[in-house]
């Protein structure tokens, strides 16, 4: 019985539409920012490294360098405070999980782009 209520509860908090990406592309993910009473957008770009989780609980992190600084944030995908996902560039990859882009710094850390 709470099984299928857990179950109903998910799918209500779940996006009609969930944004489509993959692992390697370039994205703007624009979050909903709440200062006070005031809300803004603001929009934090760099290249997906990984997914995880399924259903709810599914969850992606983007990695940017700052100020030569590695920068990584982790965003759920299904979050009422993510207003879009936009994709960039597609990149090729051979992994799930783009890790090693964490030791590369400068040029190293392009990957190439995907042939549509």
């Amino acid at each position: 019985m709470t099984h299928k209520i857990m179950e109903l509860v998910d799918k209500q908090s779940m996006k009609e539409n969930p944004p489509e990406f993959e692992i390697g592309d370039t994205v703007d993910v624009h979050c909903l920012i709440l200062e006070g009473e005031k809300k803004r957008t603001q929009v934090f770009t760099g290249t997906v490294i990984g997914r995880s989780g399924s259903g709810v609980n599914e969850m992606f992190i983007v990695r940017r360098i700052v100020a030569g600084q590695g920068v990584e944030r982790k965003f759920p995908v299904h979050s009422p405070r993510i207003e879009k996902v936009e994709v960039k560039r597609s990149s090729v990859t051979r992994r799930a999980k783009l890790y090693f882009l964490r030791d590369r710094i400068g040029k190293a850390v392009r990957l190439k782009e995907r042939r549509k």
